[in-house]
Parts: structure tokens; C-alpha cells; sequence
């Protein structure tokens, strides 16, 4: 269902998420959660799409993460911990398994599940006043497995343990050089670097972009690779974009790829 605070914007063939709560460092309540995995949920079905980038309202948070305000009544019984834990799960996984590359512009504040969300992504741009961590320890509650491994796969165990354990807020330069920002620009340049970044994307073959995200992710993951994915792998022959593009390159000129 449409929501006010989490907005869904596209140009052309890149569209952009916004978390549209700046007044409170655009934290999420449940019902923004719920939204957030239902908006990338329906981006992910449109093929038409190649990039998509995630930001927040204004420059000083990209996310602060969850409401804490509002855990009163979202959470605190079982019933409650079981609905906010499933929505959480589902909003975080429609990031990681959107289809198209995802872009996190962290500007400023990403915390909590801010920093969840941005590490669901495919890359995560941020400059030097972006500020990185996870509070949980502060909170007395835990990361789920599903949450923790993206964390881990991009910076390693050291660093995820200085996060989670240890409870540091990383600066946008240690974040850069630990690995969990995959790019460092000038402050108040990180939306623009976000969108230049998308628009670099869209430029390139949609279904190499999608299959090379799918082959990273069960690469890097336990899920053994099936004779379908094989299949996959060797289909891009078949393919119209690689025809076109291979004409393309003996002629000299810029290929223009379709997604066929």
C-alpha cells in the first residue's frame, strides 16, 4: 500500500526510494518497514528498471534506523516481537534480493537499521560527515543471522565485531576504509554522486547487471550453484543485447541495450 514517508520516484529507467522523514532523521516505524519491503518488492518486478537508489529526506540522516519511539506499542509481547521481527526481515530482504543494483546514498546518519539497509545494497556512497553504526548493544537486543551476514561479507569478522560488540559509530572515512562504504565523495555531494552512479549503471546491459548481482550473491553465499543457474550463465549468447553489442564493437560505436 501507498505510504507518505516512503516514496518511490523514477527517471527514466532508474528509479529512487526516499525515506521521507527528515524531522526525525528519517527514522522507520513499523507501517515504513512494511511499506519500504512492499515498494522494493514492486521495483524488483519491473524489469524495465536497471538501477535503484535509496536515500533519505534532507542531507544530515540517510536513516537513524527504527522508530524507538514507537516500540511501545509495536513490540514488548511475544505477538508484537513476532509481527515487527517478520516485517523487518521482509522489508530488509526485498533490498538485498531486488533484481536491480541498489544504491545507498548515506548522507550523514546511518544507524540501526539505517546501516541494515545500506549494507542490503549493492554499493553504499557516503562522504566524510556520514556516520556508521549499530546500536543494538545499547538497546539490549540482538541482530538477526539474515541481518548480521551482509555486514560481515562486506568488512569481515573484525570489523563486525567492533560494530555489533564493541558498539563503534564508524566515520564516513574509517567506514570507507574498513569496506563499508564502497565509495568516499566531498560532503553534499553524495545524492549527486548516487544518481551519476545509477545513470553510469542504466548505461550497461541490464541482463549483465542482473546476472552478475545474482552470481555474486550465491557465490558469496551457502546455496550450492543448481544446473539452472548454469543455464543461466550460458544463455547470454542467446541473447539480444550481446548480439547487438557485439556488432556494435566491430563497428566502432556504442552499443544501446534493450534488456532483450
Amino acid at each position: 500500500m501507498p505510504h507518505d514517508l516512503i516514496k518511490t520516484t523514477r527517471d527514466g529507467v532508474i528509479a529512487t526510494v526516499l525515506i521521507d522523514r527528515e524531522a526525525k532523521r528519517n527514522c522507520l516505524d513499523l507501517p515504513m518497514w512494511v511499506a519500504l519491503g512492499e515498494a522494493l518488492g514492486a521495483l524488483s518486478a519491473d524489469e524495465t528498471l536497471r538501477a535503484v537508489v535509496i536515500r533519505g529526506a534532507g542531507t544530515e540522516a540517510f536513516s537513524a534506523g527504527a522508530d524507538i519511539a514507537a516500540f511501545e506499542h509495536e513490540r514488548g509481547t511475544p505477538e508484537r516481537e513476532a509481527v515487527y521481527g517478520h516485517e523487518l526481515h521482509n522489508a530488509l530482504q526485498a533490498v538485498r534480493g531486488c533484481i536491480h543494483p541498489t544504491i545507498a546514498a548515506c548522507s550523514g546518519w546511518t544507524m540501526g537499521g539505517g546501516c541494515g539497509i545500506a549494507t542490503m545494497c549493492d554499493f553504499r556512497i557516503g562522504a566524510p560527515s556520514t556516520r556508521m553504526g549499530i546500536p543494538a548493544r545499547n538497546l539490549g537486543i540482538f541482530y538477526a543471522f539474515e541481518e548480521i551476514d551482509p555486514i560481515l561479507q562486506i568488512c569481515g569478522y573484525a570489523t563486525t565485531a567492533e560494530i555489533l560488540i564493541e558498539g563503534r559509530v564508524l566515520t564516513g572515512q574509517e567506514a570507507h576504509e574498513k569496506g563499508l562504504l564502497s565509495r568516499l565523495v566531498a560532503d553534499g555531494t553524495v545524492h549527486g554522486e548516487a544518481q551519476a552512479l545509477a545513470e553510469r549503471i542504466a548505461q550497461g546491459s541490464p541482463l549483465s547487471a542482473r546476472f552478475h548481482k545474482y552470481a555474486m550473491q550465491k557465490l558469496r553465499g551457502t546455496v550450492a550453484i543448481s544446473a539452472e543457474d548454469r543455464v543461466r550463465e550460458e544463455s547470454f549468447a542467446y541473447t539480444e543485447d550481446f548480439r547487438n553489442a557485439a556488432r556494435a564493437f566491430l563497428a566502432k560505436r556504442k552499443p544501446v541495450f534493450e534488456g532483450r
